[in-house]
C-alpha cells in the first residue's frame, strides 16, 4: 500500500490450513509483486510457527515497504501466501510493526472515505469507505499475541493490509467512477503480465 489502505464484509477467520515452510526462501529474492499476479486474489493461510526464516522475510518486507515508499505491505504482495503483513503509518522508526495471523473485529460504525492506493497497483488510487476505528489481535515477530485498538490512519492501514489477505483489492472497493477512472492504467497491468 502506497499513501492509503483497505477490508472485507468482516468475515475476518475463514478456515485455512496452516502455512508450513517447506523449502527455505531467500529473503534477497523477494520484491513487491504488481497486478494481475495469481497471488494477490488467493486466501492467504496461517503461519503456523514464528521462525528465523519468518522473521527474515519480516524484515525484507520492510525493507520493501520502506524503499517503495509505503505505509504497508502484506505477505501476498511479496508473492507469500501468507496471512502476514507489515505496517508504519507514520514513517517513524520506531513504530515499524508486523501482524502475522491478524484477525480484525469491533469495527466502528462510523465510516470516512479517503483515497487510498497500493504498491502493487502503481498509481492507481481510488475513495474507500472503511469504519474509522478497529481492534486488531495478532502475533509480533517473536509469536507473542498482542491486541491494539485505534481510531486512527492506523486502523484503515490494517484494513487495507488485511483485504490482501484475503484476496481483496482496491479495485474491489472503489466506487465505480474511480474503476472507470482507473480503468487505463488496469490495462496496462494486465496487458504488461499477459
Amino acid at each position: 500500500m502506497n499513501s492509503c489502505p483497505t477490508p472485507p464484509g468482516w468475515v475476518v477467520n475463514r478456515p485455512a490450513p496452516a502455512y508450513h515452510l517447506t523449502t527455505m526462501i531467500s529473503p534477497e529474492s523477494l520484491q513487491i509483486v504488481l497486478y494481475p499476479t495469481p497471488v494477490l486474489r488467493e486466501q492467504a493461510q496461517p503461519i503456523e510457527q514464528v521462525t528465523d526464516e519468518v522473521r527474515a522475510i519480516v524484515d525484507r518486507m520492510f525493507e520493501l515497504m520502506h524503499e517503495a515508499p509505503g505505509v504497508g505491505l502484506a505477505a501476498p504482495q511479496v508473492g507469500l501466501p501468507w496471512r502476514l503483513f507489515v505496517a508504519n503509518p507514520t514513517g517513524e522508526p520506531e513504530d515499524d510493526r508486523v501482524f502475522i495471523n491478524p484477525v480484525l473485529r469491533d469495527p466502528t460504525r462510523e465510516m470516512d472515505e479517503m483515497e487510498e492506493g497500493c504498491l502493487s497497483l502503481p498509481h492507481i488510487k481510488g475513495i474507500i469507505r472503511r469504519p474509522i476505528g478497529m481492534t486488531i489481535d495478532a502475533l509480533d515477530r517473536d509469536g507473542q499475541p498482542f491486541t491494539i485498538t485505534s481510531r486512527e490512519f492506523d486502523a484503515r492501514v490494517w484494513q487495507h493490509e488485511f483485504d490482501h489477505l484475503d484476496g481483496i483489492l482496491i479495485l474491489d472497493r472503489m466506487p465505480p467512477i474511480d474503476r472507470m477512472a482507473n480503468k487505463k492504467l488496469v490495462k496496462e497491468l494486465e496487458s504488461a503480465r499477459a
